[in-house]
């Protein structure tokens, strides 16, 4: 497992804010394991302290086209940039000390944020660094933009720019994310606007401090007084955009990001979302609790290597821990998109209990047909008895299903299975399966 990290020596920058123009200096400062990033604005009374989580972040009511982070009356804005360079850095615990309200735009990118940090040496704590990897998809959309999460191995982000104008158009791009590729194909590259916005947005008393060697113009024939850092500059800063806002989940993700024209509004839904869902799992008890020594987590892929089922009668979505033959635990994500809500109950959704028995089966023939000796064979269920509801399952539930081995032969096997919802049994039963070869 990797370690929390955090910076081995302290430093400090100036610069101006890119929407205020106002000057600020900050001041880095390591922070103990466990800690995570805090702003404090050392300007203020008191010098209040500002935790850069989804929690914190202000409406864009108040500010507008960056991401802001804000307690009482004390804020810190577009600290999305800084934000990546942290994310692309792997840097979990530091404390940021700013005197003003904007953190300095720089050169418009994350690229003197990175090397700065990179200078002050970033070391390993003694904490483990928590990774959450996204356990069922995730779909955000406004205005026409959308943003789709799904489970993935790593961290990867797609994005489609789509503009109707001449010289910005329509730009794809997809990076699996790691230290090395964002230094290299996205600290760089810069926050852009286009020329014929750019007055607008000076009236509404936004970009004060923006000029055209942090901000890239884009006009008819191209880029105004500057040349672009990549191609696709502009497609790049949009991902290192949204690296910073999903750093404010908290914690490193491990999820395939498909964004279409997103910007920081509809970037934070996502993180929110996601945020919401490790929550869910982690109130659920599904978590390190179930890895323990010697078991295996099987993924949809390989369950369905396993059981013959399929789509729209699988109902086991992860197998998270497994004792070939003798114990299994499994999950099931209970959405509203299951076929069977639509008629049970129009109005009241509720999953029938013969389907909560048959995704506890299923976990049940994932436990026997696993080892070696039984693949290519088939589990038909037999008979359930000792069944007992003891309470209803609706969408948004996580449904673990434990079963644990009774008699096991040669073409027959017992288990007893209990399917909870946040640490509480709502079904059990014991269960017969036949072993037949397929």
């Amino acid at each position: 497992m990797d370690k929390q990290k955090t910076i081995n020596k302290e430093f400090s920058i100036e610069g101006i804010g890119l929407h205020t123009g106002k000057k600020a200096r900050l001041t880095f400062r390591p922070a103990e394991s466990g800690s995570g990033i805090s702003f404090i604005r050392v300007d203020l009374p008191g010098k209040p302290a500002i935790k850069a989580n989804i929690d914190s972040v202000l409406t864009f009511s108040r500010s507008p086209r960056r991401t802001c982070v804000g307690s009482g009356a004390a804020d810190v804005q577009t600290i999305e940039h800084l934000m990546a360079a942290l994310a692309g850095s792997g840097i979990d615990n530091i404390i940021i000390e700013i005197d003003n309200c904007e953190v300095p735009g720089m050169d418009g990118s994350s690229l003197n944020f990175l090397e700065l940090l990179q200078g002050a040496g970033i070391g390993e704590q003694e904490k483990e660094r928590k990774v959450f990897a996204l356990r069922e998809p995730i779909f955000v959309e406004e205005d026409g933009s959308s943003i789709i999460a799904l489970p993935g191995d790593d961290f990867r982000i797609s994005y489609t720019l789509k503009y109707n104008h001449p010289t910005l158009s329509t730009e794809y791009l997809e990076l699996r994310v790691d230290p090395e590729v964002f230094s290299q194909d996205i600290a760089k590259a810069r926050t852009f606007c286009l020329e014929s916005e750019a007055s607008e947005l000076q009236n509404q008393g936004l970009g004060q401090g923006a000029n055209y060697e942090n901000t890239l113009v884009v006009g008819k024939e191209g880029v105004i007084r500057n040349k672009l850092r990549y191609q696709d500059e502009f497609v790049r800063h949009k991902i290192l955009d949204l690296m910073g806002d999903l750093y404010l989940i908290g914690s490193p993700i491990k999820a395939r990001i498909i964004a279409l024209k997103s910007g920081h509004s509809l970037n934070l839904k996502l993180a929110r979302k996601i945020a919401q869902q490790r929550e869910k799992y982690a109130q659920s008890g599904v978590g390190a609790g179930y890895h323990l020594k010697g078991e295996k987590e099987l993924d949809t892929a390989t369950i369905m290597k396993i059981l013959p089922h399929r789509e729209p009668f699988l109902f086991v979505d992860r197998i998270v821990s497994i004792e070939e033959g003798k114990r299994a635990t499994g999950i099931k994500n209970v959405t509203i998109n299951d076929y069977f809500f639509k008629g049970h109950f129009p109005g009241r959704p509720v999953m029938p209990g013969v389907l909560i028995i048959e995704a506890m089966a299923q976990v049940g023939g994932v436990m026997m047909l696993a080892p070696e000796e039984n693949r290519g064979k088939l589990a038909f269920f037999m008979a359930a008895n000792n069944v007992k509801f003891r309470k209803t399952v609706v969408p948004g539930d996580v449904l673990v299903l434990e079963v644990e081995a009774g008699k096991i032969k040669s073409k027959t096997g017992q288990v007893h299975a209990r399917a909870l919802v946040d640490g509480k049994v709502v079904a059990e039963a014991d269960l017969m399966f036949a072993l037949v070869e397929g």
